[in-house]
């Protein structure tokens, strides 16, 4: 069974960098592509990020693209996603996803979710 585990979350300031991990106590999910999303207060969960089961490809939407990385840890049981130039636009909670897919970016095709970690960036 996977079971993901997000840390990392905070309050920050505007302009700062913060990573979130996001861990597997359960199985190894080497074998999953891994994604990041985003659910705002008031709004829909959205796609933050993705990347492929081997780690060489990923992908970003719009509003974080150039300013977040996502990665996957050295033991493969972890993916990261760096957050730079953070922006008070960027608060919401935050959850990361696993899927059979190859580098998914639609909710539906995640199968195993964390509970998120909340960030909070204040002005």
């Amino acid at each position: 069974q996977v079971q993901l585990e997000e840390s990392g979350g905070g309050l920050v300031q505007a302009g700062v960098s913060l990573t979130l991990s996001c861990a597997n106590i359960g199985r190894t999910f080497s074998s999953f592509a891994m994604g990041w999303f985003r659910q705002a207060p008031g709004k829909e969960r959205e796609f933050v990020a993705a990347i492929t089961k081997s780690g060489d490809s990923a992908e970003y939407s719009s509003s974080v693209k150039g300013r977040f990385t996502i990665s996957r840890g050295d033991s493969r049981n972890t993916a990261n996603l760096q957050m730079n130039n953070v922006k008070p636009e960027d608060t919401a909670v935050y959850y990361c996803a696993a899927s059979p897919g190859d580098i998914p970016t639609r909710e539906y095709e995640y199968h195993y979710w964390g509970q998120g970690t909340q960030v909070t960036v204040s002005s």
